[in-house]
């Protein structure tokens, strides 16, 4: 018993090592067949006007990542988002301000314990101390685990569409 409370401790401190020294970083790309939520999206379509991906960083790997559209709507489909980000890109370069209020989580995996997590944790205090971003929402598939998910980590249902469900993580 001594040795199992003895692994168990150590397990638990190499687990909060490793968060303790990540950090969030933009990343220019990644590996969309990684991704088990969005895999359809290629790297254009997530870099695009008014998009970017976000990674957590340890030592020299990505534990995990997140992928934002900045709008200043809520869309219920991947193609709603796609013409909203457009749309606030537009606007904001003809007003010369940041692109979009809203930032749009679309897509989020872990590669290590713990990574969804703490990359929505990073995400969240990056777009609190934004002077533009006002708003926190998810473009979520319609399953229970992203259901259970977003749940766990703070955010609360906005709506359920016909293909997705919007979450919501308080700013």
């Amino acid at each position: 018993m001594k040795n199992f409370n003895k692994k168990v401790k150590e397990r638990f401190e190499n687990f909060f090592e490793w968060v303790k020294g990540a950090k969030l970083v933009e990343l220019k790309t990644c590996n969309v067949k990684e991704d088990p939520i969005r895999p359809e999206l290629d790297i254009k379509f997530r870099t695009s006007h008014g998009r970017k991906i976000y990674g957590v960083k340890y030592k020299k790997e990505i534990c995990a990542i997140m992928c934002f559209g900045f709008a200043n709507d809520i869309p219920k489909t991947v193609d709603e988002l796609d013409l909203m980000t457009k749309d606030a890109h537009l606007q904001s370069t003809l007003r010369d301000q940041k692109v979009g209020k809203i930032a749009i989580a679309y897509t989020v995996w872990s590669k290590k314990k713990g990574g969804g997590k703490l990359i929505v944790k990073e995400a969240f205090k990056k777009i609190k101390k934004s002077n533009h971003l006002n708003r926190l929402i998810t473009l979520s598939p319609l399953t229970d685990m992203a259901r259970n998910f977003h749940l766990r980590n703070g955010a609360f249902e906005l709506q359920v569409n016909k293909e997705t469900q919007n979450f919501e993580y308080k700013i």
